[in-house]
């Protein structure tokens, strides 16, 4: 979203000009004329211009409770008094299918003649009376931000009445990224402003309805004791590396930061008390209509895609909060995480079965100058440039053990598969190495390093190549990138079953749990050839319905594919609401019984790697022609996948690169065309024995 204005293809204004009523607008006779830098009309009363009539969604992704958007002309004079209101065209459920459109437009009456320049500008905006659609209290308040933020983003674009003088063009600071992390309390990091806390109590809340003259209101009250908790708000920015590590934890930190883009950033809102900031609207359309983040002329919305309920503050002496929700900004959405910001919470009570009332509570937010280095408006972009290289090495500098233990582990496999040959050749020496290796890759690669590749990176990936790429974004976190250039490697060489056999994580606790399955004795299940074979189809459609969603939407794909269990198990160490590890665990369950069931079945990360695969140069797994499949099974009975077709060609899609098949190529005692070949030499060779002492004789 831009800070001057949006243009999705056409202008909305060009779209919408024939449906706007200029009645609603202006009296008199009036005339229009389309202006040449900002999708407005110029509105003239014979030769005077007396005002603009600009269309929201030119200025602000206006989305409502229905997921799409509400077009609104907006009339404003020359001093920035707005002269009416107008729905364009929207889709809200509830007044499509139950209110009356006309209760809602009743309502602009309160816009007429309303002043947002002064009043913004005097810090009043919310100190107005709220009077909102009962039953569409959603649909009402977007439209309430929307009419005004987008009378304040035009005024700045055109320096209407000079209210672009009151802003910079520069942001107020740059964020220091290489601050040594200190382990700080939650009181130190209250005492320091990177938590900013205000409680109310029931009492104070009546005492607003009542300054509002909203006595009825003020006598509805959740608690009979007046002095009990309303709610107590805490906020953070734990975008913030050091305010996030201390109050979410590293774990779940690490996962916040791999879902943020560039300049994305993210708030923690903590509370406790009788009113709940999230309260239930999300449930039903999505979008969180009890608060908003109001930072200068921009406004925040947060919708159930960018919100993550936790369970608890990490900080050492934090207080127990009944509700806790991590919210992530839009990406683009020119947030400045060093100038501050507002928590606009809306608080209503019924009066009625029809009607509420409400008034708005502010929380004020300013990032401490310690996180944060004032902007020098010379700075160059090349000196912007310097420091993101600079923070990309001090990134790569400290992880430097790191990349040398996943160099020698990733130089380990290249050798086991260039010697797959020799290394088959004892089944002892095989499974020693392959298990080894799969217990390094869970413990090391895994819940130490969290190095667990995921299809979301493929989707952003692809997503990045079809717009304007850039190498920063992936170079930031240098175990990935190795592991992603490693596996672009290995996947042209042997093609998918490398990384999936041996350098997946989560395969890796599958197989691991499989094993230990099975020296207990458990029973193992295999399904029938046809029903198998096709349900392998499963994970394609997920792959590409996730492909196909991403084109829509990368933060929604990224909601599906939380169809990868990795981030559960592997990130986050169970450490998340009931659904995810209920899920998790069943997952691991079934694979007690059906080795690998979820790289069967359901991984997109397999499919991913499975396209590309069809180039890989080498094909080193052995067959025997002749015997494998017709009539010999072993190999087909004994594959931890059932990789091999029953006519006994090898699935390179399916195979996990196990050389299991190799051991049993090679054995003498084992394999049918194997024990033959044996044989066959034998009696050669005692051919020629004979032979010899024949010659010897004679």
């Amino acid at each position: 979203m831009s800070l001057s204005f949006i243009v999705h293809g056409d202008v909305q204004l060009d779209k919408f000009r024939n449906k706007i009523d200029l009645s609603i607008f202006y009296s008199g006779l009036i005339t229009t004329q389309k202006m040449s830098n900002v999708p407005a009309l110029r509105i003239f009363q014979g030769q005077k211009p007396i005002g603009y009539i600009i269309i929201n969604t030119d200025f602000n992704e206006t989305i409502g409770y229905s997921g799409k958007p509400i077009h609104i002309a907006i009339g404003i004079d020359n001093n920035g008094q707005i002269q009416g209101v107008q729905i364009l065209k929207h889709s809200e459920p509830i007044v499509l299918t139950g209110i009356p459109e006309k209760r809602l437009t009743d309502k602009f009456i309160r816009y007429k003649n309303f002043n947002v320049i002064k009043t913004w500008l005097k810090d009043q905006f919310d100190n107005r009376k709220i009077d909102a659609v009962s039953g569409a209290t959603v649909t009402d308040r977007i439209i309430d931000d929307s009419v005004l933020h987008t009378v304040l983003k035009f005024a700045k674009k055109i320096n209407l009445s000079g209210f672009a003088n009151n802003f910079s063009n520069s942001k107020v600071g740059t964020i220091n990224k290489n601050l040594p992390i200190q382990k700080k309390s939650w009181q130190q990091l209250l005492s320091s402003g990177a938590i900013s806390h205000s409680a109310i109590s029931v009492g104070d809340v009546n005492a607003q309805y009542l300054k509002n003259n909203y006595n009825i209101a003020a006598n509805i009250t959740e608690s009979n004791n007046l002095k009990d908790t309303f709610i107590d708000l805490n906020l953070a920015l734990v975008s913030i590396k050091e305010i996030g590590q201390n109050i979410l934890g590293k774990a779940e930190y690490k996962n916040l930061i791999s879902k943020l883009s560039k300049d994305q950033h993210a708030i923690l809102v903590m509370a406790s008390g009788l009113y709940s900031f999230r309260g239930t609207g999300f449930v039903r359309g999505g979008l969180f209509d009890r608060f908003a983040v109001e930072q200068g002329t921009n406004i925040f919305r947060f919708r159930d895609m960018q919100y993550k309920r936790l369970a608890k503050s990490y900080a050492d002496g934090s207080p127990k909060f009944t509700e806790i929700g991590l919210f992530r900004f839009p990406k683009k959405s020119n947030f400045d995480p060093s100038a501050s910001w507002k928590f606009n919470l809306l608080i209503n009570r019924a009066i009625n079965v029809d009607e509420k009332k409400f008034y708005n509570h502010i929380v004020k937010y300013q990032l401490p100058e310690y996180y944060y280095e004032k902007t020098n408006i010379q700075k160059t972009r090349n000196d912007i440039k310097s420091n993101k290289n600079s923070l990309i090495k001090d990134i790569w500098k400290d992880r430097k053990v790191d990349i040398i233990i996943l160099f020698i582990a990733l130089l380990a496999l290249t050798v086991i598969f260039f010697e797959q040959d020799r290394l088959t050749s004892s089944a002892r020496a095989t499974s020693i190495v392959r298990n080894s290796f799969l217990v390094f890759t869970l413990i090391w690669i895994g819940f130490i390093s969290n190095d667990q590749l995921s299809v979301v990176n493929v989707l952003t990936f692809i997503n990045v190549l079809m717009h304007k790429f850039n190498w920063d974004f992936f170079l930031l976190d240098p175990l990935i990138f190795i592991s992603w250039a490693s596996v672009a490697a290995i996947v042209l060489l042997w093609g998918r079953g490398v990384y999936c056999g041996w350098l997946c994580p989560f395969g890796a606790l599958q197989e691991l749990l499989n094993k230990v399955a099975k020296y207990f004795k458990v029973p193992q299940v295999k399904l029938p050839w046809g029903l198998h074979e096709r349900s392998w189809a499963i994970k394609y459609l997920v792959f590409l319905g996730l492909l196909g969603i991403s084109f829509y939407s990368l933060e929604l794909a990224e909601h599906f594919s939380e169809i990868e269990p990795f981030k559960t198990v592997v990130i986050l160490n169970f450490n998340r609401t009931w659904p995810f590890v209920v899920y998790a665990l069943i997952l691991l369950f079934i694979g007690l019984f059906i080795e690998r069931f979820y790289c069967r079945y359901l991984c997109p990360l397999g499919v991913a790697l499975a396209i590309p695969a069809k180039l890989r140069i080498f094909d080193w797994l052995k067959r025997y022609p002749k015997d494998c499949g017709t009539p010999c099974q072993t190999c087909a009975n004994e594959c931890m996948v059932d990789a091999i077709h029953p006519e006994g060609n090898i699935n390179d899609n399916e195979c996990m690169q196990c050389l299991h098949c190799q051991v049993l190529y090679k054995d003498q005692h084992k394999c049918p065309a194997k024990v033959k070949e044996v044989k066959r030499d034998l009696r050669h060779k005692e051919m020629r024995e004979n032979k010899k002492q024949k010659k010897q004789k004679t």
